[in-house]
């Protein structure tokens, strides 16, 4: 037990060095970089820092805390814009939540079709390959043309189901290649002892396979999760699904040059909301190592 909470620990403390460190390479990059950016031969190689491009950590932090004045919709003005942010990152939970389900499922039933029959492995996993291949931005607009054709029985297909459509187009990828390779891993020996047990393929796949899996499927959780998030954002910007934490970074973007410390605030809630599903992921692969151990 102290073993474990020894490294929770250490992990927490990098975390917080890394976000300090990564705020002062910031500053420090404000401080001594040039206002219209480095150039090499007529080739900018690094980025502004004047005011409009960098704002001041603490500016954005303070942001946070101001008054919603012009951007979002109209409803949010006066509020606070950490509550609009929150709000819209709330709005696009719920999309990256089914999304990530969604994708997930997808991609571990894909598994174990592919491992139980080779046939399916061979003529399948090229083309789940190729499906990541296929620009978000061209791909959206086209499911949010078919959702507007669909509808769950008496309830009308929602805008943010497209949107969640999109977030488990990328999420069940990883799944789908992580599974794979967890289930492919037992060694031989292990196998043979199974049918020495007289055990069936589907006792095999519960007792052996899936708990072999357990190393790769929450790292691909991981990275499904972020390709939720990022799915779900594109889509939102890319079918103009309004609410939610991306097309509020279009929004914001458009008073760059006025409040560039709004910009930023958006960016940072997308990245929360990273963090979040990341950490959500975190707590089941926690609970799993804990049952295993019990």
């Amino acid at each position: 037990m102290r073993g474990v909470a020894g490294r929770r620990a250490r992990t927490a403390v990098t975390a917080v060095a890394g976000v300090l460190l990564a705020v002062a390479v910031w500053e420090l990059y404000k401080w001594v970089g040039a206002d219209d950016g480095t150039s090499v031969l007529g080739v900018r190689v690094l980025p502004r820092a004047d005011d409009a491009a960098m704002p001041h950590v603490l500016d954005v932090l303070r942001r946070f805390g101001e008054p919603e004045l012009a951007g979002g919709a109209e409803l949010d003005q006066g509020q606070v814009v950490g509550l609009v942010v929150l709000r819209a990152c709330l709005f696009t939970l719920r999309a990256v939540a089914v999304g990530f389900g969604v994708g997930a499922l997808v991609g571990l039933l894909l598994a174990v079709a592919m491992q139980r029959f080779r046939v399916v492995e061979r003529g399948l996993l090229p083309y789940v390959v190729l499906s990541q291949t296929v620009p978000l931005i061209a791909l959206a607009p086209a499911i949010a043309g078919w959702g507007g054709r669909l509808s769950l029985g008496s309830y009308p297909w929602q805008p943010w189901m497209s949107v969640a459509t999109i977030a488990a187009y990328l999420a069940f990828f990883p799944v789908a290649v992580g599974m794979l390779r967890g289930l492919q891993s037992p060694p031989p020996v292990a196998e043979e002892l199974m049918h020495s047990y007289a055990a069936g393929w589907w006792h095999t796949l519960v007792k052996l396979r899936l708990p072999a899996s357990t190393p790769y499927l929450f790292p691909a959780l991981r990275l499904a999760g972020a390709a939720a998030v990022v799915g779900a954002v594109v889509g939102e910007i890319s079918t103009g699904t309004r609410g939610g934490i991306g097309r509020l970074v279009i929004e914001y973007s458009r008073e760059a040059t006025a409040d560039p410390a709004k910009v930023y605030t958006a960016m940072l809630g997308a990245a929360l909301l990273g963090l979040v599903v990341a950490g959500a992921v975190g707590i089941a692969e926690l609970a799993s190592n804990r049952r295993r151990a019990t």
